[in-house]
Order: structure tokens, then C-alpha cells, then sequence
């Protein structure tokens, strides 16, 4: 996965755009790559190439939030705390070149704009567990 021409900025709404495209899979019950086959407007590199390889790397990113949380199967996660929480998982698993604090940071920003009060606070713990045993 490239992306060394996007700014921090560009990057912050590629995520916004890949929680919405993650999210209407989940709701769609679609396969995530689908879905962004099917956009009618190109969807910029970051945020296509993360998307894909979310999809490509569910399992392994379920497994590790099922691992790390603490009472909670994925299935009964909030449909966007799940999402973000995959994207957060996937680029401390997979993202190096991203630093862990902008992972977590970027993840609680994303929740706490689109799921409930409580969701920054599970988010940030269950993303810093994993940051903590990966990175």
C-alpha cells in the first residue's frame, strides 16, 4: 500500500472515506472491495488501497480485536466501532510507516465523531492493547 504523495490532511478524509465505504459493506452484508467497485466516482489511492486490504485482511484483524477485547465479540460490536477499529488494527499490523499515536488518534477521532460517548474511550483501549503486543 502507497500513499507517500497524501498529506495529513488528504489522509484524514481518506479515512473518512474508507469508514463510509466499510460501513455500508457492513450494512449491505458486501464484501468491501465490492463496494468500492462499485463507486460511481473514483475513490483516491489511500483510501482504495485501505479499503482492499482491510477486505483482504478481515480475519486476521477480527481475530486480533476478538484477542484484545475484553467482554466483547466482534459481532456485538457497534457497526462503526468495528469498522474503525479494523482500519486502526490494520495500520498498526501493517502501516509502519504510520506512528502508533497517529493510529490511535485518527481511530478516537473518527468514533467520536460518528458512534456514541462511550465508543472513544473502548476504541483507544482496545487499539492501545494491540499497539502495545504489535508494535
Amino acid at each position: 500500500m502507497t500513499d507517500d504523495r497524501v498529506g495529513v490532511g488528504s489522509r484524514r478524509e481518506s479515512r473518512e472515506t474508507v469508514l463510509g465505504l466499510l460501513y455500508e459493506a457492513e450494512i449491505a452484508g458486501r464484501a468491501p472491495s465490492d463496494v468500492l467497485a462499485a463507486q460511481d466516482v473514483p475513490t483516491d489511492e489511500f483510501a482504495a488501497a485501505m479499503v482492499q486490504a482491510i477486505d483482504q485482511h478481515q480475519d486476521e484483524l477480527d481475530a486480533l480485536l476478538e484477542k484484545y477485547s475484553r467482554g466483547w465479540t466482534v459481532d456485538r460490536m457497534p457497526v462503526i466501532d468495528r469498522v474503525v477499529l479494523r482500519m486502526g488494527a490494520f495500520e498498526l499490523l501493517h502501516r509502519p510507516d504510520v506512528p502508533t499515536g497517529a493510529c490511535l488518534s485518527e481511530a478516537v477521532d473518527l468514533v467520536s465523531q460518528y458512534s456514541t460517548e462511550k465508543s472513544s474511550s473502548f476504541v483507544n483501549g482496545l487499539l492501545a492493547r494491540i499497539a502495545d503486543e504489535v508494535r
